[in-house]
């Protein structure tokens, strides 16, 4: 059996469309993580993320098999453009249906507690707990220049292609975000 951990994107996307199967299973098992928590952290719903999570690789599938994958830009910030657009489009739709997206506390069962001991365990997830809940505060813009800077990893060029915003406005939605968490955690007397 190939293997597939040390080959770039752009070749991993040229052996799918050529039929090796495995490249995809490279792609999606290299980026699944990144992709499902930005999706979960705009949607705040884990049961709604799985769903686009999903179509985010059947998009991505018919885009590959259709010769439609732009090589200019990384893969990563293609998926999560698409990923974004899912997002954007569930909240449209749920604006016109003027339904909510579900439970926020879902939001919490995202991130994993780090730690060895019980304390430390503990400690930390109620400091997640707290960031999770001042984060889901913000309006929705900040929220989301951070999710996609922190969570996603990507440059501020990079997020400013996806919001298709410029650069200044994803670094000022940024900024403000930042502002407005620290205001929360002085608020809260919360020291990190």
């Amino acid at each position: 059996m190939r293997t597939h951990q040390n080959v770039l994107d752009n070749d991993l996307v040229r052996l799918f469309q050529n039929g090796d199967e495995l490249a995809l299973e490279a792609l999606i098992a290299r980026y699944k993580d990144k992709i499902f928590s930005t999706i979960f952290y705009l949607v705040k719903d884990r049961h709604l993320a799985e769903d686009l999570f999903q179509e985010v690789f059947i998009k991505i599938i018919d885009k590959l098999r259709s010769n439609s994958y732009n090589e200019e830009g990384k893969f990563l910030h293609w998926a999560l453009r698409i990923s974004h657009n899912l997002c954007v489009d569930h909240f449209r739709k749920e604006k016109r249906n003027n339904t909510t997206s579900g439970d926020s506390s879902n939001l919490f069962d995202m991130l994993e507690i780090c730690g060895d001991a019980a304390d430390t365990k503990i400690v930390n997830g109620q400091i997640q707990e707290k960031v999770r809940v001042m984060l889901d505060l913000l309006p929705y813009e900040q929220r989301e220049v951070i999710i996609l800077r922190h969570f996603a990893e990507l440059s501020f060029k990079e997020i400013a292609q996806l919001t298709n915003t410029s650069i200044n406005t994803a670094l000022g939605r940024m900024r403000y975000g930042l502002i407005n968490l620290r205001k929360m955690m002085e608020e809260n007397h919360m020291v990190l």
